[in-house]
């Protein structure tokens, strides 16, 4: 494990771990840019992998890639398409996500990497997977690119409707995340609002703030961020409701986008620009590399019995083996059991009560599925 913070040390960190099975059918470039990248994560950084997916499918990429008989592969019937939404994980209980969640429930893989739909993905992992005991809902962290080193934000879109106790989980949930991919002891927190003072806000990020600077639960809590400190690298986690958090991603994510595309046409203006750019072309490599979203890997549904690594629909490749390294060291680091360990700091007399009731991560009411949102439909569905 790597970071520009101080190492935590863990039982079993360096234990090496079950292998990560890779969902092959997910993606608008599957299953060719899912095994290509699968088979470079195994082969230039020995990432242990089982491919699941359509067995011949798969076999024909393996020897494409002179890579047959060096990755397991375990069939599945079927497919989530991408544009299917959360009840897919009723309706296709053999799709190749299921298969590889089953997986992790037998012991024989240690997380799941998929570029499927994100309803899809979300809705069918919480279904097969269940919540860890005391959380109350998931969320999807993401990495920013931020200085000196990146900034954790959650939740990115599992969960739209949110408690003030459930930000204060989804705090805990970003504090071992950090601990693990960032390498720092006591990674500090802040809660994105409209303002930076106490008082900003609506009652729910109002009363997050409350508990999380009043309560003792293991979490280095720095205060209200707003927008513009999302880049600025002022805090290690960001953590607000899925609604927000998955526009501001986006919000960014468009803007980096319109930027580069304005540099690229600005360095073409004339032969001057062009030199210039010709000059600079290390560094704008770098930063390139820096703000590339395949450089990170994806999300990560944090809160469930086992690690799912979200990759982007459209991902190729060089983002599958990031997805893969991901993976890799997040089992590694027993993600999981940082997990629940830093959420039971929060379960105070008051946290209790109410994670007892949904300490197997069921929701006793849940609404209609949507693609930001991605809940399971109920039993009777």
């Amino acid at each position: 494990m790597t970071g520009t913070g101080t190492t935590v040390p863990h039982p079993g960190a360096t234990v090496r771990p079950l292998p990560i099975a890779v969902d092959t059918m997910g993606g608008d470039h599957a299953p060719a840019e899912i095994i290509a990248g699968a088979v470079d994560a195994s082969r230039e950084h020995g990432v242990r992998l089982v491919l699941v997916g359509q067995a011949p499918r798969i076999r024909r990429e393996l020897d494409r890639h002179g890579f047959m008989g060096k990755i397991p592969i375990v069939h599945a019937d079927e497919a989530l398409d991408m544009g299917e939404g959360a009840l897919a994980s009723w309706r296709k209980p053999r799709s190749s996500i299921a298969i590889a969640c089953h997986l992790i429930k037998q012991g024989r893989a240690s997380a799941l990497v998929s570029a499927g739909g994100t309803a899809g993905v979300v809705a069918t992992s919480r279904l097969r997977l269940k919540g860890q005991q005391g959380v109350m809902r998931p969320a999807i962290a993401v990495t920013l690119p931020t200085r000196p080193r990146p900034t954790i934000l959650l939740d990115a879109g599992a969960t739209t409707d949110v408690k003030p106790e459930g930000l204060v989980q989804y705090a805990a949930l970003g504090t071992a995340y950090a601990q693990i991919l960032l390498g720092l002891d006591r990674p500090t927190v802040g809660l994105l609002n409209i303002g930076a003072e106490p008082g900003k806000g609506g009652k729910l990020t109002k009363r997050a703030h409350e508990l999380l600077a009043g309560g003792s639960h293991g979490i280095e809590f720095a205060g209200n961020v707003e927008g513009h400190d999302l880049l600025s690298g002022s805090v290690d986690v960001v953590v607000t409701d899925g609604f927000t958090g998955n526009i501001a991603l986006k919000t960014m994510e468009g803007t980096i986008r319109t930027a580069f595309d304005e540099v690229r046409e600005a360095m073409a203006g004339g032969a001057a620009a062009r030199l210039g750019a010709l000059l600079q072309r290390r560094r704008l490599q770098d930063l390139r590399d820096r703000l590339d979203p395949d450089t990170y890997g994806g999300g990560v549904l944090l809160g469930l019995n086992g690690t799912v690594v979200i990759a982007h629909g459209a991902s190729q490749a060089r983002a599958i083996t990031s997805a893969c390294e991901l993976a890799h060291r997040l089992a590694a680091g027993r993600i999981v059991e940082r997990i629940r360990e830093q959420v039971a700091l929060t379960r105070t007399s008051r946290f209790g009560r109410r994670t007892h009731a949904d300490r197997d991560g069921a929701e006793t009411a849940l609404k209609e599925p949507d693609a930001a949102e991605a809940n399971e439909p109920p039993a009777s569905a």
